[in-house]
């Protein structure tokens, strides 16, 4: 087991390296999210057109929230939202992108 002092000031990546480890909780937060989104979707029920946006409401002021969606098409290298939205029907090919994503994608 790796011990630090909490006065020396190294960084999470510094810690990481001496440890011999990665980090592997934001991959499991997204693999869970676009689970669970996947999941969303195929039902078409509330939570679908919430998470679309399909709903009528006025926009709260200031900077504009990142969406999941946005989140997850960045982690999966996917092109457009309608791709995503498409993959995300089919539950093998979305399978396959979380798949993929896991092993290649980024935070």
């Amino acid at each position: 087991m790796l011990r630090i002092s909490w006065t020396e000031r190294k960084s999470n990546e510094t810690v990481l390296i001496e440890a011999n480890s990665r980090r592997s909780l934001i991959k499991t937060i997204r693999k869970r999210q676009a689970t669970f989104l996947g999941h969303v979707m195929r039902r078409e029920k509330l939570e679908h057109l919430i998470t679309t946006g399909k709903l009528d409401g006025k926009r709260g002021r200031g900077k504009q929230r990142e969406k999941m969606m946005d989140g997850l098409k960045r982690w999966l290298g996917s092109g457009s939202s309608t791709e995503t939205m498409t993959a995300m029907g089919h539950r093998e090919l979305w399978r396959n992108m979380i798949a993929d994503a896991s092993k290649h994608g980024t935070g």
